[in-house]
């Protein structure tokens, strides 16, 4: 006998919960031992090896860290999230997992947030930049990533993992991200009671701000933070949903505590090549007495140099945390006969150091 709509109606408010409560996850992997591919008809790969390349075709996303994180981008340039989300693939700073690398420059704020409570434990990554270098169409608004139960995936095949709460790497099957040109966000949930409810996927058309509330703002850090009181769109203990007459406010992000704050990430020397006459940048490390407080510091100096034919820098560096409630590092260029000088460092550097690091580009 057919069941009729209204009969059902009262039972759609627990849809979310379903995953957690049947637990039908299809199987759960181990970085260490992934298959060629985790569903059939995939686009891209699993079993993505080391290094990097940017050609890879690697689905899987590991979200360690505001300096160890990955993103999902079109495989070919110019493409919209959504005419692609099926075949997205993988974007890290860092190298080692087999995806394609975040080219240098593309991020200009990610803030890092772990939450871990009895109630339910997920880490989160928002922030913007330029994201037209992950191959997005320019102006494009974006769309959502989301995880396989609920179909074949966007996209198809891709698999979370973190180490952030434990050290040793697990796959977090409840998760989800927006990506656009110029904002992303990710949030992957540990298993447990509330991890569908707090890794939601059914508000497509909100957003970031709403599913993922978080900073956006420019700048790097890694904080801890408790969960929201209430699961995304869920308001006094009932769930809202796209298509209500009225939409309410998002939930405020949680406020965070224990930060680390990172003069940059990336710093993998990977710098995309999108026309004949963009720059590429080499670097070299330094190190000059601070003018303030007497102690050397390391600083990165980036010369800026005409592109030659490869498409990408050679040089790397390693992100380096500043302590807690640090100064923000600053940036700036000189002009005139010599290359053009990009100096990231420690505010503290003072001005004199400031100068000694200029005269070695000159």
């Amino acid at each position: 006998m057919l069941t009729s709509i209204a009969s059902i109606a009262p039972l759609l408010p627990l849809l979310p919960l379903l995953p957690s409560a049947l637990a039908q996850y299809t199987a759960t992997y181990s970085p260490g031992s992934l298959p060629d591919t985790s569903e059939e008809g995939q686009y891209g790969t699993n079993a993505c090896g080391d290094g990097s390349a940017q050609d890879s075709k690697c689905q899987n996303v590991y979200v360690n860290g505001v300096d160890d994180f990955c993103l999902w981008g079109p495989p070919e340039a110019g493409s919209t999230i959504g005419d692609v989300e099926e075949i997205v693939v993988s974007y890290c700073l860092k190298s080692g997992y087999g995806t394609r690398l975040i080219p240098e420059g593309t991020l200009t704020g990610a803030h890092f947030v772990k939450v871990q409570s009895d109630k339910v434990s997920y880490v989160q990554v928002t922030g913007k930049g330029d994201l037209t270098k992950l191959l997005i169409a320019d102006g494009d608004e974006g769309g959502e990533l989301d995880v396989p139960w609920t179909g074949l995936g966007n996209p198809q095949g891709g698999l979370v993992f973190t180490n952030a709460f434990s050290g040793s790497y697990e796959q977090t099957h409840e998760w989800t991200s927006f990506m656009s040109s110029d904002e992303f966000c990710i949030r992957a949930c540990q298993d447990g009671d509330n991890a569908a409810s707090y890794c939601q996927h059914i508000y497509d058309l909100l957003g970031c701000d709403f599913t993922i509330p978080g900073s956006t703002s420019p700048g790097f850090d890694a904080c801890l933070a408790p969960p929201t009181d209430e699961a995304p769109g869920v308001y006094d203990g009932t769930t809202f949903y796209q298509g209500d007459a009225t939409t309410p406010a998002a939930h405020p992000a949680a406020e965070t505590s224990e930060c680390q704050y990172y003069s940059s990430v990336g710093g993998n020397g990977v710098w995309n090549k999108r026309s004949e006459g963009e720059e590429k940048r080499e670097e070299k490390v330094v190190s000059v007495t601070s003018t303030v407080t007497g102690k050397a510091t390391t600083t990165t100096v980036f010369s800026t140099a005409p592109a030659t034919a490869s498409a990408t820098a050679t040089a790397s560096t390693t992100p380096t945390a500043l302590k807690a409630n640090a100064s923000s590092s600053s940036s700036s260029s000189s002009s005139g006969a010599g290359p053009r000088a990009l100096v990231v460092g420690p505010m503290m550097m003072g001005g004199l150091g400031l100068l000694a690091v200029m005269s070695l580009l000159l």
